[in-house]
């Protein structure tokens, strides 16, 4: 008997917390919006950010909230989502313009060198941390790979010291440049296949001395080019892709050939 109030007290207290939540969950309950559900369903669920949201559920919310919000911004999912999407919100559709990760960096180990030799946490923030990095040049491959880690498509991996993407693979989605502390992964059309592949801020001279492929700033790739499409800025050639044509005059003229082509893309 001596335990009956005890008892009966835990099992009206319990019995209180339950009436409490209950009432609770119903005076609190969120609307479920069921477009922004279908929507959801209908995204691949990367959770990348390259449609400029939070992620899929926040682009969806968006989405349904606000027609006017262009469906094809999922690269990841394709035009085959912008189109499930389109369909959902009756609204035109559009193709997706798909995209491909670059790196801008081309210091392999034969190219360029270690000035320590890192014994620290293996990743390439960690690296960045400790003074400036491992590599002679400050804005090398530091080659840890942190953007192979976050690649949910197996299109990025390291070989001979630097990042290496598998274009075949790559939808674009932009993970693998947010997590890259140097910068050196750009996402841009997967149409572009000149890429510059150095990203040196040192004047011309110390980088000849440093990386045997570095951009030595000569210019000689502006005097080239016949749509102002790639200028010097910070020592380093860049592209503007707005105006990038695919000609590969720029390319044809670098003493250093850091500035590569990429082959066309195969028709299926």
């Amino acid at each position: 008997m001596q335990f009956v109030l005890p008892v009966g007290i835990v099992v009206g207290i319990g019995l209180l917390s339950g009436v409490i939540l209950t009432v609770a969950a119903k005076f609190m309950a969120v609307a479920v919006d069921e477009t922004a559900a279908k929507i959801t369903e209908a995204l691949p669920g990367a959770n990348c950010g390259a449609c400029g949201y939070a992620g899929c559920a926040d682009y969806a919310a968006a989405l349904a909230a606000d027609h006017s919000v262009p469906a094809n911004l999922c690269t990841p999912g394709g035009s085959a989502v912008a189109l499930a999407i389109s369909e959902l919100l009756g609204v035109e559709f559009e193709g997706v313009q798909a995209k491909v990760a670059i790196v801008k960096c081309s210091g392999t180990r034969e190219k360029t060198s270690y000035s320590m030799d890192y014994q620290g946490y293996q990743n390439c923030t960690a690296n960045k941390l400790f003074y400036r990095g491992r590599g002679t040049c400050e804005k090398a491959c530091l080659g840890f790979g942190d953007c192979v880690k976050v690649c949910d498509y197996g299109a990025i991996y390291i070989e001979n010291g630097i990042a290496v993407v598998d274009r075949s693979k790559c939808v674009g989605c932009g993970a693998c440049a947010k997590v890259c502390p140097n910068l050196l992964i750009e996402i841009v059309p997967d149409k572009m296949r000149v890429v510059v592949g150095c990203s040196s801020i040192d004047k011309g001279s110390v980088t000849k001395d440093i990386c045997s492929i570095g951009c030595i700033a000569c210019k000689l790739c502006e005097k080239a080019c016949k749509f102002d499409a790639i200028h010097v800025e910070n020592n380093h050639a860049v592209i503007d892709y707005t105006k990038c044509t695919n000609c590969t005059l720029c390319a044809k003229v670098c003493p250093t050939k850091v500035i590569h082509v990429h082959p066309k893309k195969k028709v299926k």
